[in-house]
């Protein structure tokens, strides 16, 4: 079902209207910039932002992986079950996605990440798993995050230097970029994106997630400042 949001907002003290660009099935044969120049180009105007989700951005980079094809070890299995159940996804609390993390990031971090995080999640303070282990950790995707496609049952690993692909397609196109990676519940991180852009405007101005996360099939969006 596609997601309702207002179109405009105002942050700041300044109207904003929000644009999603559907597109088609974005696959890992595609690239970003092809993307960009066919669904966002022709709808662009001086002065706009493009945001980009950060999960079609990883599959053209090929960061989509079966789930089949994810042998969790030992430890991927013994610490995603001690992860923390959240209302907006399973995260890393299944032995796949762990495995992906560690993957990514090390065991050796992981495993650190995993012991402070621990210790200071008990002392009532969170997030520092996700601060120690590094970003990467906290923007794999768990098949089943999206009913679009084959993508159901992929694991999506986040994408490979976010803001140097921001700053190549801003360049390119001559428009500000943003990565962003945008949950349902009001959680919004710009994680790539390119010079003179604020990045805390941008994710105020995704935070009700305006491109949605399922079948919208809307991984850019046009922000457009009215005043």
């Amino acid at each position: 079902m596609s997601k309702i949001f207002e179109p405009i907002i105002t942050i700041g003290g300044v109207r904003v209207e929000r644009i999603p660009l559907k597109t088609k099935i974005i696959t890992e044969n595609d690239l970003i910039a092809d993307i960009v120049r066919e669904f966002a180009l022709p709808h662009i105007k001086p002065g706009d932002i493009l945001t980009i989700s950060e999960s079609p951005l990883a599959i053209t980079q090929g960061r989509a992986i079966p789930e089949d094809e994810i042998k969790p070890g030992k430890l991927a299995h013994f610490l995603s079950s001690k992860v923390m159940k959240v209302p907006y996804g399973v995260g890393l609390g299944l032995p796949t996605t762990m495995q992906c993390a560690i993957d990514e990031c090390g065991t050796l971090r992981i495993l650190v990440a995993a012991v402070i995080g621990g210790i200071t999640k008990k002392l009532g303070r969170s997030g520092d798993f996700y601060r120690i282990a590094g970003m990467q950790s906290a923007l794999v995707d768990s098949a089943g995050s999206t009913s679009v496609g084959k993508y159901v049952t992929t694991v999506v690993k986040g994408p490979l230097k976010p803001g140097k692909v921001a700053q190549e397609l801003a360049d390119e196109f001559g428009f500000p970029v943003a990565i962003v990676d945008v949950n349902d519940i009001g959680n919004s991180w710009a994680i790539g994106y390119s010079k003179g852009l604020s990045k805390h405007f941008v994710e105020a101005v995704v935070r009700d997630n305006p491109q949605g996360q399922d079948d919208e099939q809307t991984p850019l969006c046009i922000i457009r400042r009215l005043d």
